[in-house]
């Protein structure tokens, strides 16, 4: 068995959820590895970011979201509205007291709490989002190609709209 494993890097805006085509560079990926069967797992180590599949849609709104993604979204904002207040206020108990104290000690603390604004961890849907949604797809690799149909692709989406961030995301394909 053979495995390849690649790492993409990807930016969200912030703002609103950040959906990315990553279908290119899975099939570059499948194409890099030399296998000709097996599977290809597409993977986000980010807790607020999930990977998915769906068709491929043409029309999409000002900002470049496709149609569908517009739906996904607000589907599951009817389920999770963003957030909105820090806690107790508000709709949700994340984040409380002892997280802004633990990430305010992170050596790295000023990326997520610029000049100690806790606003700026505001992200309890895009948690449960992606939660749902989940961290990964397995597809198949069936004569050294994306086993998927003409109109299925694979999206990376980051549901944190708090700042832009930089985002990796993972692709191993395993096979012979």
């Amino acid at each position: 068995m053979t495995i390849h494993q690649e790492t993409i890097a990807l930016m969200s805006h912030g703002g609103t959820p950040t959906y990315i085509d990553v279908t290119p560079q899975v099939k570059a990926a499948i194409g890099a590895s030399g296998i000709t069967s097996g599977t290809c797992t597409v993977i986000s180590p980010h807790t607020t970011c999930a990977v998915f599949f769906e068709e491929y849609v043409h029309d999409k709104l000002e900002d470049g979201t496709e149609f569908l993604q517009a739906d996904l979204d607000a589907a599951l904002s009817t389920l999770f509205p963003n957030q909105t207040a820090i806690p107790p206020l508000g709709e949700y108990r994340y984040p409380g007291p002892e997280h802004y104290a633990d990430v305010a000690s992170w050596p790295d603390a000023e990326a997520y709490l610029p000049g100690g604004d806790k606003t700026q961890l505001l992200n309890t849907e895009a948690h449960l989002k992606a939660t749902l949604l989940g961290s990964s797809q397995v597809f198949a690799v069936t004569d050294a190609k994306l086993a998927v149909g003409v109109t299925g692709y694979i999206y990376f989406v980051d549901f944190d709209r708090t700042r832009p961030r930089a985002r990796k995301c993972q692709i191993v394909v395993m096979g012979e």
